[in-house]
């Protein structure tokens, strides 16, 4: 286990949770509430759009508690595994028709959360 990586990984994904859901939140549903789309497509997107900044905080907290109590370890796998994912997804779909993705900064939280868990996790 190294600390240092999993303390790292917990600062790029709570940073990050605090600038999708402050500054990120203000951009989007600014553009969102502008839009013609109905009240409850609106209230629905605002809620998609936190679901990601509470899985940034969990993920924070996850590997916090993982640095100071190696017995969490196992906790950090789905942690890992689902940043990850949503990288890849990030990814897969900025490639096809979503190319504005690959320009977001999602796709790089997720990876590099991932990537110095996995680090610290193994390390």
């Amino acid at each position: 286990m190294n600390y240092w990586f999993l303390m790292t990984g917990a600062s790029v994904a709570l940073v990050g949770a605090f600038f999708h859901g402050v500054v990120g939140q203000k951009i989007y549903m600014g553009n969102i509430n502008k839009s013609e789309l109905e009240a409850l497509t609106k209230s629905l997107s605002l809620v998609s759009w936190h679901i990601f900044t509470i899985f940034l905080i969990v993920s924070a907290i996850t590997l916090v508690s993982v640095a100071y109590f190696s017995s969490f370890r196992i906790a950090a796998y789905p942690i890992i595994l689902a940043n990850m994912l949503g990288a890849i997804l990030f990814v897969f779909l900025g490639l096809g028709k979503h190319n504005a993705l690959l320009s977001l900064p999602g796709a790089y939280l997720m990876i590099a959360t991932a990537l110095l868990g996995g680090l610290g996790v193994y390390l």
